[in-house]
């Protein structure tokens, strides 16, 4: 962490990586966000799953293992689970061991029956899997959009890394944003009640906490910003004054209204997703979408 903080905030525009967001704190704000009136991916990804998964269990077929990449609060899995026909195991893969922790209990209590095996790692460098039936058809899981975190070379890194770690018959039930009107992008990420801009500054809690940094928390202000030429959502932290702050026994110097990029979340057109999929090792073979167009769950498979 340490590496990753004093490299981000040594650049001309400091930037820290997202995946630092999702500390304990962290990802319990994150689920208060997805529940938030202005944030809707979550709310239209779970109606999509709940229509969706009738088809979706038809075309996996019994007796699946699904592997869930940044697994989360696990709210939308359960439409999944609920509707696979004897599922042969769950393998949640989440940089939190403090979420998995403290939400497998729960969901073993539901799915008593389930094999459930959470692994702690980052789903761009999928851990090995647990020991698991090697017949099961393995469907890998990448719900909330998270791939629009992602740069091209990471999403073509994640992609080629599932399709090797799902087998030569997986599935990938992919989440992804659409590209729509600034005018509900942005409140979707300044929401009025300010939990996401609690979110945001966690982050500079966390540097404090872990690695002795001494940020001062009312000194920024969080921002979110579209970015029309790249067709993302931007998270910045703005600084409200000229201030230094030491890390790691090194300084860093900020002017007034200079930021720390956090966050980026890229909106897809079909497009750009077909692009992606081009250099990929997968082909799309449904698309399931809401009927304003807002969010897309697609169904992959090998080509």
């Amino acid at each position: 962490m340490l590496y990753d903080v004093l490299e981000g905030l040594s650049g001309r525009q400091k930037t820290l990586p997202s995946r630092l967001l999702y500390d304990a704190r962290g990802s319990d704000l994150f689920e208060d966000i997805t529940v938030l009136p202005e944030y809707y991916p979550t709310r239209t990804e779970r109606a999509i799953l709940t229509e969706a998964a009738p088809d979706l269990s038809r075309r996996i077929g019994a007796g699946a293992v699904l592997v869930e990449y940044g697994a989360g609060a696990w709210v939308k899995t359960r439409i999944l689970l609920d509707a696979l026909e004897a599922p042969a195991g769950y393998v949640p893969i989440d940089v939190s061991d403090d979420m998995l922790a403290k939400t497998k209990p729960l969901l073993q209590q539901d799915y008593p029956d389930l094999p459930i095996h959470p692994v702690v790692g980052n789903f761009l460098v999928p851990p090995p899997l647990p020991d698991i039936d090697p017949r099961a058809r393995r469907v890998g899981f990448f719900p909330g959009s998270t791939i629009g975190n992602l740069d091209d070379a990471d999403i073509e890194t994640f992609l080629a890394g599932a399709a090797e770690e799902l087998g030569p018959d997986g599935l990938l039930v992919l989440g992804v944003d659409l590209k729509k009107s600034p005018d509900i992008l942005i409140p979707a990420y300044d929401d009025a009640q300010g939990v996401t801009a609690d979110f945001n500054r966690n982050l500079l809690v966390r540097i404090n906490r872990e690695l002795g940094a001494d940020f001062n928390l009312d000194a920024f202000r969080h921002e979110a910003r579209w970015n029309e030429a790249e067709s993302r959502m931007e998270m910045h932290l703005v600084s409200l004054a000229d201030q230094s702050v030491t890390i790691g026994g090194r300084r860093f110097d900020f002017a007034a209204g200079e930021t720390i990029h956090t966050e980026n979340s890229r909106k897809f057109d079909q497009a750009q997703i077909e692009r992606l999929l081009a250099a990929s090792p997968w082909q799309i073979s449904h698309d399931y979408r809401d009927s304003k167009d807002l969010f897309s769950v697609l169904l992959l498979e090998r080509k």
